[in-house]
């Protein structure tokens, strides 16, 4: 699905895979001068990309049903989005380090947030993507609580940094690491004796309220509710990482309205930007105050809640409640489980536009995803199963395209079983 690795003595000379042309100076770049995560990135060379399309510099056309892994909402370069980015540039760009001025945009932006929230979730701390949310989170509950215990859950993802890692359940990331943060417990999501092991030693207890690198599995809502018992009979603080469930993804504006299960730490990013790096982490002005001293400071960012950022997450966040968002993702499952559940697809799980596509096993998901992406689809994976397709497409897709989109899912399906 790539080009191959490149040479530097002679970059210019190799092709393109996917159409044996000569490769372009910026691919011979990407190739020999862009750190690679691995070694078959999909090496789509982009010219632009508007609504549910990405066009790529030889003149093809894809539908993106992943929203660049959950982010894009309201499709690539919404209007009002650009707008906001626009207005923003010609006011200023970064001028302070986080938390030291007043800046409209930041300001603005945490406002119309809060008031979307419970009153325990009325104090905002802006960052830049989700891991550093939670990384941020988990000092905010070791800080709080003067504990140094976390309870996470087995095939959750939290992100790759070193705290984010520590938390995330699935050794075979984690291991290369090690030693990361001591005195974390992993036990089973869903799993009613998980609840044994939080205790009044535990700072926290974070899970996903549907994991979705593990596999898109939603949180059995009696579970959710013995997770909160739990934590508040023990003095432990409840995160939720809503990094991608956030936003009207679920149907609900987050997640955990859902359940009628509120965290005390709610980790935000991905879509909550509409398509600009932006990240959060929500909590309490109680549980907030221990960041301003023993030491002042004590954590920082420098270009968190970046004004740029903050423009378009506000603008994004408006176009969304204003709209019938919630209906659209509803409609997006609906669709979802009419044509391609109980076919040759084993089971689609998730909720709303987080869905998950189970197939027969990893050998038939990898062709389907292949010939999907040769016929100008992109679809997604996830890191913890190599037999389920992620499709998340922007919220803003038409009916048409949709089911257009399912066909051909479900005709590769048929053509590979």
């Amino acid at each position: 699905m790539s080009a191959c690795w490149i040479n530097g003595n002679n970059a210019e000379k190799l092709t393109d895979h996917h159409n044996e042309l000569p490769m372009s100076r910026d691919a011979q770049s990407f190739y020999q001068h862009i750190a690679q995560t691995s070694d078959d990135p999909m090496g789509l060379e982009i010219d632009k990309a508007e609504g549910s399309h990405i066009y790529t510099t030889d003149g093809k056309k894809f539908t993106d049903l992943i929203s660049g892994i959950a982010v894009s909402s309201l499709g690539h370069r919404h209007p009002n989005v650009i707008n906001a980015i626009r207005e923003q540039l010609e006011k200023h760009l970064h001028v302070m380090v986080y938390g030291e001025f007043i800046q409209a945009p930041q300001s603005r932006f945490a406002q119309l947030l809060c008031e979307h929230l419970p009153e325990n979730l009325g104090r905002v701390y802006f960052v830049n993507s989700g891991t550093e949310s939670v990384e941020g989170a988990l000092k905010l509950a070791k800080k709080y609580t003067g504990r140094q215990k976390f309870v996470a859950f087995h095939n959750s993802y939290h992100g790759d940094t070193h705290g984010s890692l520590s938390v995330t359940g699935r050794d075979i990331y984690r291991d290369p690491y090690k030693p990361l943060l001591p005195d974390v417990h992993f036990t089973g999501f869903n799993d009613p004796k998980s609840l044994e092991i939080i205790d009044d030693k535990t700072a926290a207890v974070i899970l996903e309220p549907i994991q979705g690198e593990g596999g898109v599995i939603p949180a059995d809502h009696e579970w959710l509710k013995e997770v909160r018992k739990r934590c508040d009979d023990t003095g432990a603080l409840l995160i939720f990482d809503e990094i991608q469930t956030g936003f009207f993804r679920t149907g609900s504006l987050f997640a955990f309205q859902h359940y009628n299960v509120v965290p005390d730490i709610l980790c935000l990013a991905k879509a909550m930007g509409g398509g600009m790096p932006m990240g959060a982490f929500v909590s309490s002005s109680e549980i907030f105050e221990v960041f301003k001293h023993d030491p002042p400071l004590n954590h920082v960012t420098t270009f968190g809640g970046h004004p740029v950022s903050c423009a378009a997450a506000h603008a994004n966040l408006k176009t969304l409640l204003a709209g019938d968002f919630a209906a659209k993702a509803e409609v997006i499952e609906a669709t979802a489980r009419e044509m391609l559940q109980g076919k040759s697809i084993i089971e689609v799980r998730g909720r709303g536009a987080m869905l998950g596509l189970q197939l027969r096993d990893a050998e038939l998901t990898q062709k389907v995803v292949k010939e999907c992406f040769e016929r100008e689809i992109i679809l997604g994976w996830t890191l913890h199963s190599n037999s389920l397709i992620r499709v998340a497409p922007p919220l803003i897709i038409g009916r048409e395209l949709l089911r257009k989109s399912f066909e051909i899912i479900l005709e590769a399906v048929e053509s590979n079983k």
